[in-house]
């Protein structure tokens, strides 16, 4: 779907392409403000995005997409460069830090003080805007009203890109990475002027090894509880609008939110993969800017736009597809419920029996389930990004490296909503082991595309804070949920429940090359049915996509992903390599261009997973006439039984002339 570009305003929009915000330790961070022309005369309420992403060559294309379309409808739209991104000054030491949100604190203050300011402010974001929109709510700022939280976490351990279910992911290493070029960037001379090398220098010997530090805290403590806004959602009281997508890798917090959060919600999730819905893919793409104007509307203006009057959760109902890596749009449907989560919702509980998925057990009866180390390769990515080839692709040649259990062909269509649940009784013969579950969709022809899926360390079975290992010969019950969602099962399709004992190159394998029994008869896959409901035939449809112009571009290079699997049948190994390219454009405005890309290898070799690797490796480019910027930074992450172990190194270049070079190597126990 073409995206409308809106040149014709209800209010004309100036733009403020540096303002310094200068916070109480003297700390001065660089913001843009798209704002009225008239808004001295009459005051706007503030929208403020919070970013390390820098807003003047990284981001600059999708600010103003957006700030201005905000601004022009009465509104100032704020992108501000955290501490020690961008132009700003300082340093940028890790993700969410108490430091990030008393500093936004600090600008939501400045903000409702600014004469143009009407005094009420809004915050919004995706992914770590998301994050930090979140958090910086629980600080209660006054003049903070509501916020927009898109693909984001209430859960920093166990529902964000390090952990999954105590297993490590690899997701953290690589976004690890790319924090860590991010991080080696200088700020633009042409804003800064001469201190910009002063500048770049200490945030070179400053920048983190992120990957290290996350590794560091593999169970849920203080570190990971510290911006957990579920740890107490009560301390939020702004109105919240959360917004998601089944294909990305944060659809479990909007459920979790809704049913935690005590004071006003909203919900919306889509098809959509890890992007803001009016350009997301899989489509369809909706008219997410329009909708967030009326919720700004009514929470900073005090328009009664009705928004409130819907129903809290609306969510994509998905029909069934054959399996593909990329999908341009998937079909389905707008469901909604006026609460979450409905009281007295059925569910259906089927048994593991034999190799069937059965309403009835079948008797005292184990299996083995004992999987190839590379069982998930057909997986794709944990968080897809909408490009082409992320998604997973058909998962037979994983569900042959794993044990299944199949429902027969059902007589009937059924649909679920929510979280699937397994419910086992199981032992291992090592004292650490995973479990794997995914839910699928068999079509007649026997092609099975991924629904959802859940992994466990087994010796989180008890919770994250204190693993206990296994007892080898013990059995032990443990629940293990599923990632939320809404899915259709079509007659004469069939539900496969797919069990494996590893899940790479989504998650680091555990230590021990462990065989699970699982006894069946006390093993159960709970499914939540959603039945029809007259509020799904009563919702109005969402408006067709729209943004502001985006800022003058030429584009050298689209983005773009490549991924291969290769096997060494001698060796054993078997490589998942992912080749990432960010678009590559020129902006005349300030006359720079950018480009970046990346390189990403996941090693396993069978029987011996002390064999594990995952590297990673970067090239940043900034260049105008007379000034060329190159950063390259690799990291690696091996292990033993006992340790992971981090290496990285990190190379700085000025028109073409090495500036600075440093290496890290740090060993992390296991737990």
């Amino acid at each position: 779907m073409t995206i409308r570009t809106i040149t014709d305003f209800p209010r004309r929009v100036r733009t403020i392409d540096t303002e310094w915000i200068t916070l109480s330790d003297g700390t001065r961070l660089a913001a843009t403000i798209w704002l009225p022309e008239d808004a001295q005369s009459d005051p706007v309420p503030a929208i403020l995005e919070f970013l390390p992403y820098r807003r003047r060559d990284s981001t600059v294309l999708r600010d103003r997409q957006t700030h201005a379309y905000f601004a022009g409808h009465g509104y100032a739209g704020v992108r501000v460069d955290m501490r020690g991104s961008g132009d700003s000054d300082g340093i940028l030491h890790d993700e969410y830090l108490p430091q990030e949100q008393q500093d936004a604190v600090e600008v939501i203050a400045w903000l409702a003080a600014q004469d143009w300011c009407s005094g009420s402010v809004g915050m919004m974001g995706i992914s770590w805007g998301g994050f930090n929109s979140l958090q910086v709510a629980s600080h209660r700022p006054p003049a903070l009203k509501a916020i927009i939280t898109a693909c984001s976490t209430d859960d920093r351990y166990a529902d964000d890109c390090h952990f999954m279910g105590g297993c490590l992911l690899n997701n953290s290493i690589a976004w690890a990475s790319t924090m860590f070029a991010y991080g080696a960037q200088p700020p633009d001379p042409l804003v800064v002027g001469e201190r910009w090398r002063d500048m770049w220098m200490e945030r070179l010997d400053n920048n983190p090894l992120m990957a290290a530090t996350w590794i560091e805290h593999q169970t849920y403590d203080d570190y990971w509880k510290q911006g957990s806004v579920r740890e107490d959602y009560s301390r939020i009281e702004a109105a919240v609008y959360a917004v998601g997508g089944w294909a990305d890798g944060y659809s479990n917090t909007i459920p979790r939110m809704l049913a935690g959060l005590p004071g006003p919600k909203k919900g919306l999730i889509g098809p959509w993969a890890h992007a803001w819905p009016n350009a997301a893919q899989p489509g369809p793409q909706i008219g997410l800017l329009q909708e967030a104007l009326r919720w700004w509307d009514y929470w900073l203006k005090g328009i009664d736009t009705g928004i409130m009057d819907e129903p809290m959760l609306r969510a994509w109902m998905q029909e069934s597809v054959r399996p593909a890596t990329t999908y341009p749009e998937r079909p389905g449907r707008w469901i909604a419920e006026a609460a979450w989560p409905q009281a007295g919702r059925p569910a259906r509980t089927l048994h593991l029996s034999g190799r069937d998925l059965a309403d009835s057990p079948a008797g005292n009866q184990d299996i083995l389930i004992a999987s190839s180390i590379a069982t998930g390769v057909s997986f794709g990515e944990w968080c897809p990004y909408g490009l082409a080839g992320e998604l997973p692709a058909d998962q037979r040649p994983d569900d042959g490296r794993s044990v299944c259990f199949d429902t027969v062909p059902l007589p009937e269509r059924i649909e679920i909503f929510g979280a699937p649940v397994m419910s086992v009784e199981i032992a291992a013969d090592k004292p650490t082991a995973m479990l794997a579950a995914r839910l699928e969709d068999v079509a007649p022809d026997g092609s099975s595309t991924l629904v959802t899926y859940g992994l466990l360390n087994l010796t989180h079975r008890d919770g994250h804070e204190t693993p206990k290992p296994l007892e080898p010969g013990k059995r032990y019950r443990a629940k293990l949920v599923l990632n939320d969602i809404a899915q259709a099962f079509p007659a004469g399709h069939r539900i496969r429940l797919a069990l494996a004992t590893a899940h790479w190159p989504i998650a680091w394998p555990s230590p021990d090359l462990a065989t699970l029994t699982l006894s069946m008869d006390a093993s159960t896959l709970s499914l939540p049915i959603r039945n029809p409901s007259p509020l799904d035939k009563n919702l109005k449809p969402f408006a067709e996509p729209e943004q502001a112009e985006p800022e003058p571009y030429e584009i050298n290079k689209f983005a773009g992903r490549n991924r291969t699997i290769t096997e060494d049948p001698m060796t054993g190994e078997i490589t998942v390599t992912v080749h990432r390219e960010r678009a590559s454009y020129t902006l005349p405005k300030i006359d720079l261009s950018f480009s970046a890309d990346s390189e990403e290898h996941y090693r396993v070799r069978e029987g011996d997973p002390s064999a594990t690797t995952a590297e990673t490796r970067a090239t940043w480019r900034l260049s105008r006439e007379g000034w060329d910027i190159r950063t390259e930074t690799s990291t690696r992450v091996s292990c033993t039984p006992t340790s992971f172990d981090v290496r990285a190194t990190m190379e700085a270049f000025e028109n073409g002339e090495l500036v600075k070079s440093r290496e890290w190597d740090r060993s992390v126990p296991r737990l």
